[in-house]
């Protein structure tokens, strides 16, 4: 048959020759020459799937071969020529692959091309001529050539006759290797006068049903000379080469020998026609001395090569006789193992369990025995394993989980080595993508973040903005931000800030202010774009952060109606004498409410001196004699922002021993401090001498004006001790004169001091400072103070404009009517 010819049939659903299988394999027989379009077996009825899932699983049939040969449900074949596929082997197997994806299954399928008696037995060289001497005795005999059959089995097995002559038979010889092959036996002596040529027909038929045979001639001719025809030693020489063997090795040496001298004994060595003619370019036989040698490459390992050498003298007739020769081919490890990548599934998505495959491969090593063994291995660092499916088919499995985020793509190296000596070995390397799903959730940095604004910022001042990261991929690793609108210092988050759903930033939706709102927290929701959606959320603890927009705040002493705080210093003070305390706070927070004090103006700045950051007033040293009575000293309290800020308050002291009932007026200018001249200082005590007189004589008026009239203070002009407290102002009798005594109470200092100051009687503007409650006998105290005899129920007190912090208690006196 042409070897152009294309061969195949349809693995079809319905009728098959044969089929056996085994685990994960098909085995299906066919005769070769069906006729296209036959069904040989049913993948369906063997696997089992569907029809439908054959489709929907992309079923696909893979071959080795260059030509595919059988297909499914593929009707317009060749019909095979299994000589022509196979030639010589016993056994003639197509191998092909079944794959089924979805999930991943590989199914081996071999088809065993049967025999057919298809070819006739053929004699390679067509018609043999025999040269006999006409005085051979009987029973002579002379090779004749084998015919050859491309069948096999009992289709090849070949039976020789002869046409009926009285000269000659056929018998059948035998070599060592227990091959057979036609003789023809001389019957009957030979007259070449009677009969110079003798036409035989010999025939060969194989066993076939039904058989087919093939014809020769044989012509024999009669000569009268050279009776004897060379003779081999061996009627078969058998060798082994290996199947590289170069150009010009020696095979061997063959020797025939021949009792005639002179031409008709020196032999000449060739290839006898009975070598197939595809052979006979493979050897070269010395015509003179009988090596054998090769002349170009034998052909794949384990081949047994058959050639015949022939010997055939130099006489007039050339007889000749003929030897076999075996060469045996062995193997050599010249072939690297082959990796054939039947499928893979790449990108396998990152969820897949362990066990999972992935791809499918074949390995083939063309080299026999142990050097043909193919062991398969991968790299150990890779999340796969290599499973043995079946005669050199390999699965890649999943040996673990998969997480595209950590490794997006893997380089799975697989290395095929065979058992030769040296070994040979083969990489190939399989990439795999991890296909992405969305199974991570967004994630912040911190859980928990911090933010500051300052206070007083416009609406939409950029806070700042989270970022969450999500490691998946295309829309699996989209984050969008949400506020989440929760209560946080009795406001929601959405009236406060805002965030903007792409990009995260955040911004303010009011002004804040410090003072009213020092801080607060949110929350911010990343949600991935995937389905299903994850999401993760972020506190946000926005911190507002304070400006010096708050001036200090004096909190003691206070003016009082418009006058300017007084204070009464002993002069017998001594140096770092408490005076006052100046108290301020600030509402601004941190370095902005760090107070420090400080004496901005003073009629003498040396007299006093002020505590930087607790804001008392001590003497800086003793009063003396000549300094003035009245002093003035601004205090400014100042903060530590940026810029500063300040407030001051004005304070007046008063230098005395005793309490002034009549306060001086401390309206007048600025008095500059010095010592008095010895006029001045007489003048003084002059006055002073004067004004003692003069308060004793009325003093004596007063008790003698009580002692002559009854007491007129009636029960409507008396009022209790607790209106002492609060400077209430009784209407005057008709029966009295009064006397206006002011009281200043110290609530704020830590320490509270007190003074008792007199003045002349006559003045509404009598002075005191007082402590705490007072009870009936502190009030004596005050009446005693100023010279008044008087009953406590006459003593009233009035509040001034509301001021808790002065009391005026006036106090009536009784005068004779």
């Amino acid at each position: 048959m042409p070897t152009s010819r294309m061969v195949g049939w349809s693995v079809a659903v319905c009728l098959w020759v044969f089929c056996g299988s085994a685990a994960g394999q098909l085995e299906y027989s066919v005769l070769e020459e069906t006729q296209r379009g036959v069904a040989i077996g049913s993948v369906t009825a063997d696997l089992r799937p569907s029809t439908a899932a054959l489709s929907s699983r992309n079923f696909r049939f893979l071959s080795s071969h260059n030509e595919p040969y059988f297909g499914v449900d593929l009707p317009d074949r060749e019909p095979a020529d299994r000589e022509w596929l196979c030639g010589a082997k016993v056994a003639c197997v197509l191998t092909y692959e079944l794959v089924l994806e979805d999930p991943l299954e590989l199914h081996k399928m071999l088809v065993h091309l049967l025999d057919a008696n298809d070819n006739s037995p053929l004699f390679p060289e067509g018609d043999v001529q025999l040269h006999i001497p006409e005085f051979l005795m009987p029973g002579a005999r002379f090779t004749l050539l084998n015919a050859q059959d491309a069948d096999e089995g009992s289709n090849g097995v070949l039976s020789y006759s002869l046409s009926p002559s009285q000269h000659f038979r056929l018998d059948m010889g035998s070599r060592v290797d227990r091959s057979e092959y036609p003789e023809l036996v001389l019957e009957k002596a030979l007259d070449r006068e009677e009969r110079a040529t003798h036409r035989l027909v010999l025939t060969a038929r194989d066993g076939g049903q039904p058989a087919r045979s093939g014809d020769a001639q044989v012509t024999i001719i009669v000569v009268d000379t050279n009776g004897n025809a060379p003779v081999f030693g061996r009627t078969v020489h058998r060798t082994k080469v290996p199947e590289t063997a170069s150009n010009g090795t020696v095979l061997f040496r063959v020797q025939a020998s021949d009792p005639h001298e002179g031409f008709n004994g020196e032999i000449r060595y060739s290839l006898s026609n009975s070598t197939q003619a595809k052979l006979r370019h493979h050897f070269h036989v010395h015509s003179r001395n009988g090596e054998v040698r090769v002349a170009a490459s034998l052909g794949p390992p384990e081949t047994l090569l058959e050639a015949y050498i022939e010997a055939r003298d130099k006489g007039a007739f050339g007889l000749a006789s003929t030897t076999k020769l075996l060469v045996e081919l062995t193997d050599v490890n010249d072939h690297a193992p082959e990796v054939n990548l039947l499928t893979l599934s790449s990108p396998v998505s990152e969820d897949v369990v362990p066990g999972t495959v992935i791809a499918l491969f074949s390995v083939r090593d063309e080299d026999l025995g142990p050097n043909g063994k193919v062991i398969c291995s991968i790299n150990s660092r890779s999340p796969f394993k290599l499973k043995t499916s079946f005669d050199n088919y390999y699965s890649l499995l999943t040996d673990g989980l998969l997480d595209r985020e950590q490794v997006s793509e893997y380089q799975v190296l697989i290395i095929a080595s065979d058992g030769g000596l040296p070994p040979l070995s083969t990489r190939r390397t399989l990439t795999v993508s991890v296909a992405n799903v969305n199974d991570n959730a967004p994630s912040f940095l911190q859980q928990q973040q911090e933010r500051f604004v300052a206070e007083n910022n416009g609406p939409g001042a950029s806070l700042g903005c989270v970022f969450a990261q999500d490691p998946d991929l295309g829309k699996n690793g989209l984050v969008f931000y949400e506020l989440l609108d929760i209560i946080s210092e009795g406001q929601t988050a959405s009236s406060l800030v805002a965030v903007e759903t792409s990009s995260g930033a955040i911004t303010a939706k009011t002004s804040f202010d410090f003072e009213q709102l020092k801080g607060f927290c949110f929350q911010v929701e990343a949600r991935g774009g995937g389905i299903p959606p994850r999401s993760a959320a972020v506190t946000i603890n926005l911190f507002v952060v304070d400006q010096n927009d708050n001036a200090p705040d004096i909190l003691f002493p206070l003016p009082r109606n418009g006058s300017v705080p007084m204070e009464i210093v002993p002069r017998s003070a001594r140096t770092g004498h408490l005076v006052t305390k100046v108290v301020a706070e600030d509402a601004d927070s941190g370095s902005n409410a760090w107070l420090s004090y400080h004496v901005s103006q003073a009629s003498d700045s040396s007299l006093f001196r002020i505590s930087t950051n607790m804001g008392e007033i001590l003497t800086a040293h003793l009063i003396l004699p000549t300094d003035a009575i009245k002093q003035r000293v601004v205090i400014v309290v100042r903060d530590h922002g940026d810029p500063s800020l300040s407030s001051s308050v004005t304070l007046c002291m008063l230098f005395s021993n005793s309490a002034f009932q009549v306060l001086p007026d401390f309206e007048d200018a600025w008095e500059i401090g010095g010592h008095l001249s010895t006029q001045n200082l007489y003048l003084v005590i002059a006055l002073a001498c004067i004004s003692f007189l003069f308060l004793g004589c009325v003093l004596f008026c007063v008790c003698i004006k009580l002692s002559q009239s009854p007491g007129c203070c009636s029960q409507s002009c008396c009022h209790s001790p607790e209106e002492l407290r609060y400077g209430r102002k009784m209407a005057l009798h008709p029966c009295m004169t009064s006397a206006m005594i002011d009281v200043t109470t110290v609530e704020r200092l830590s320490q509270t001091y007190f003074y008792w100051a007199s003045l002349g009687l006559g003045s509404d503007n009598n002075s005191f400072l007082l402590r705490e409650e007072y009870s009936a006998a502190d009030l004596r105290n005050v009446a005693t103070g100023v010279g008044l005899n008087l009953p406590i129920s006459c003593i009233q007190i009035r509040n001034r404009k509301g001021d808790h912090t002065n009391v005026n208690v006036m106090v009536s006196k009784f005068y004779g009517i």
